[in-house]
């Protein structure tokens, strides 16, 4: 692929200027530094042969990049196309984006502005088969490619849990924000805590802003005291050398998500496959992308109530053998589907259509 590629001039549009966003090194940008492939900052006004436009760009400008001057690729990697038109977030998000200097033009339903850039779009990335669903109706060239985990191959791999006694050590990792999912859980923590001393080990980080990552700084703290009720929390600030560290020391990881909200609940199972790669055992949230990761390995740990929390986190803390074995094929299932190997060979095929793209359109 690095010498198909090495003849076209490509633009990148980044989450961060360093490149250190999690989008950039988990996704294009991690990409192009295994394949030597050479890129620059893209800039609407300037033509390329190929533009990979990320949803940290403005796509108010992109959405209206001239079709005779390259192929572009869109990353859209979260349910937006599943939010209500007339959604808070739908109606706002882009006028406090325009406000703020982010995007160039205003367009009042920020929805509007997503579908435009599909539209635009001659491929799209997501990274679920719901999401491919709703994006094919504005773009026909669809490609679904999950995060790349290689960092995480670094990670000393979670030896067998032993729980002590009746004491339960619980792994979660996550954006401060959606600590609120605990409220998911809560009920489901107080009955079990009647029988174990639960201890939360929580890895995020320990201030954020609130709003656009970028006004109002809050302390996740406050966050954990406002949705949970479990006395024993730890907090640690997340550090990519230090996660498998801190989950080493833990029985089993938690994903708790609200499935009523659209957004999470179409979310890709990464998160679980990253903790299956540190092997843990992982009990979920019943999610679309949950319960097609959960067959596809062999394994029943999705949840839709509280009973169920309940049943599943005694199955894994009272069962050594039921502990063991679903840690065993989470790491087997997570290391066939988010190898270097797949994740690099899905991108080379994504490339491939672009370049046919830019051949049949522009030679």
């Amino acid at each position: 692929m690095e010498s198909r590629l090495s003849n076209f001039h490509i633009g990148y549009t980044p989450y961060s200027e360093d490149f250190l966003h999690s989008g950039d090194r988990r996704r294009f940008v991690w990409y192009a530094k295994n394949r030597g492939i050479n890129f620059e900052i893209a800039n609407p006004e300037n033509k390329y042969d190929i533009v990979y436009v990320t949803h940290g760009a403005d796509i108010t400008s992109w959405s209206k990049y001239n079709k005779s001057k390259a192929i572009v690729i869109y990353e859209l990697v979260d349910s937006y196309l599943a939010l209500p038109s007339f959604s808070f977030t739908g109606l706002f998000r882009g006028v406090v984006k325009y406000l703020s200097g982010q995007y160039k033009y205003c367009i009042f339903n920020h929805k509007k502005s997503i579908e435009l850039m599909c539209r635009r779009a001659d491929i799209v990335i997501c990274s679920t088969k719901e999401q491919e669903n709703l994006i094919s109706q504005y773009c026909d060239n669809v490609h679904i490619i999950l995060d790349a985990k290689t960092m995480y191959c670094n990670y000393k791999k979670v030896e067998k849990s032993q729980p002590i006694s009746n004491e339960l050590n619980i792994a979660w990792e996550g954006m401060p924000h959606n600590i609120k999912s605990f409220a998911v859980i809560r009920e489901a923590l107080s009955i079990l805590s009647k029988q174990y001393q639960i201890n939360l080990h929580l890895i995020t980080a320990l201030k954020y802003k609130k709003y656009m990552n970028r006004y109002i700084t809050k302390y996740t703290v406050n966050e954990v005291n406002k949705h949970i009720d479990i006395n024993n929390v730890n907090l640690y600030q997340w550090n990519e050398l230090t996660v498998s560290h801190i989950c080493s020391t833990c029985d089993f990881a938690i994903i708790p998500i609200n499935s009523n909200d659209p957004m999470d609940n179409g979310k890709p199972e990464d998160k679980l496959l990253i903790f299956w790669l540190m092997g843990l055992p992982t009990v979920v949230s019943k999610t679309p992308s949950h319960l097609s990761a959960m067959s596809a390995a062999g394994l029943s740990m999705s949840c839709g109530s509280t009973n169920d929390w309940v049943s599943a986190i005694k199955n894994i803390a009272d069962n050594e053998s039921n502990r063991n074995q679903a840690a065993k094929k989470g790491f087997i299932y997570a290391s066939h589907v988010s190898s270097e190997e797949k994740i690099m060979s899905l991108y080379d095929d994504m490339f491939s259509s672009a370049i046919d793209m830019n051949i049949n359109k522009f030679s």
